[in-house]
């Protein structure tokens, strides 16, 4: 039976890419795959990128993205639904909340962030926790993107269901071109948006506290968005540590460049202080390439006994298990070839069946 969906993309900035810039469109195309009798309206801003062409897609542009944060609220909160509604949808997906005139649709919320203090991030904080309880007491649906995710959540007024994210497995491989053109050939990555809470600070104090022959050999890449002006924070620190000569700054790195960078890395640093999955640490397995990372009960989550979990807070540490993946021994080679295992679990059909899976479940077992 035909169904139309809606998913509202407004939270993204065309001009501050994240995760979620591929996981919309991904998730999209792979729900025409597996559930052709599904058609989408997809509310996007105006300079928002959308690929493909899909007669099926509806890409609805008549409401401002988060460029515009206040009026990106107001369209999410009491415009996008009704009209959803008056494009035949039978269901809204939305991500963090819960809309304030939802026109009669059921509310699929997908959680991929939690507050974790409004001294985090001021007003945006204070909203965002508004907005996932009220999302909690609201929402007909709530999908969590991790079991430590949903763990955060408490109590909601209807199903909670955990649906990992995924990741293209014909575009993150181990096959193919290592390293970008006219960069070096051995290197450490770090890959992520330089928001303050990933501590990209620490991961550069660990990197200075390699010998300094293995700084040589293996020059620290820093490839991510600039966030709050962390990317010139970061730069001061690196030269506060005597180490600026030897960390390159690449900035918003394409996915379709994102792979190589990975294959060709020594090994991936994740510092973070919170997470609630690490897409990145999926993406680095994926491709064969080791993660240092943080231990957080999240990340143990994604990647299991493929990687090596420090507490980044303590640079000798944290810098003895890089160079453990610099040097020789087997631990990469081990590391390398169980993650590239791990990750075959996570794909975005995955997320496409179990998550428009869920809420035709909804859908049928409320007669729509």
């Amino acid at each position: 039976m035909a169904v139309k969906l809606a998913l509202s993309t407004l939270c993204e900035n065309p001009r501050a890419r994240t995760g979620l810039s591929t996981l919309f469109p991904e998730f999209i195309a792979q729900s025409r795959r597996l559930f052709p009798a599904v058609s989408w309206v997809v509310f996007a801003g105006a300079d928002e990128p959308w690929p493909g062409a899909d007669a099926d897609v509806e890409v609805c542009r008549d409401f401002p993205s988060n460029e515009r944060r206040l009026a990106r609220l107001f369209a999410d909160h009491l415009r996008v639904g009704p009209a959803a509604a008056r494009r035949g949808a039978a269901a809204l997906l939305t991500v963090g909340f819960s809309p304030l005139r939802p026109a009669g649709l059921p509310v699929a919320m997908q959680v991929v962030a939690v507050p974790f203090s409004p001294r985090d991030g001021g007003a945006r904080s204070h909203y965002r926790q508004w907005a996932l309880a009220r999302g909690l007491e609201r929402a007909s649906l709530v999908i969590a993107n991790s079991a430590w995710t949903a763990a955060q959540l408490g109590s909601a007024r209807a199903e909670i269901i955990v649906s990992p994210e995924g990741l293209r497995h014909d575009r993150f491989t181990r096959d193919g071109e290592r390293g970008l053109p006219g960069g070096p050939e051995r290197y450490l990555l770090w890959a992520s948006n330089l928001y303050g809470y990933k501590r990209v600070d620490l991961a550069l104090a660990a990197y200075a506290a390699l010998p300094p022959a293995l700084r040589g050999q293996f020059p620290l890449l820093v490839a991510g968005g600039d966030w709050g002006d962390g990317r010139a924070r970061a730069e001061a620190v690196a030269a506060r540590l005597g180490i600026a000569g030897q960390v390159r700054f690449l900035g918003w790195v394409a996915d379709a460049d994102l792979p190589r960078l990975y294959r060709g890395a020594q090994a991936h640093l994740l510092s973070t202080t919170q997470e609630t999955f690490g897409r990145c640490v999926l993406e680095a397995m994926a491709c064969g390439c080791p993660s240092v990372l943080q231990d957080l009960p999240v990340l143990r989550e994604v990647a299991g006994e493929c990687a090596l979990y420090v507490d980044y807070g303590d640079p000798a540490a944290a810098a003895a298990a890089l160079a453990s993946l610099c040097g020789p021994g087997e631990t990469r080679s081990r590391l390398s070839a169980a993650g590239i295992a791990r990750a075959s679990h996570f794909s975005f059909e995955r997320v496409a069946r179990e998550r428009v899976g869920a809420v035709l479940q909804l859908l049928e077992a409320n007669g729509r």
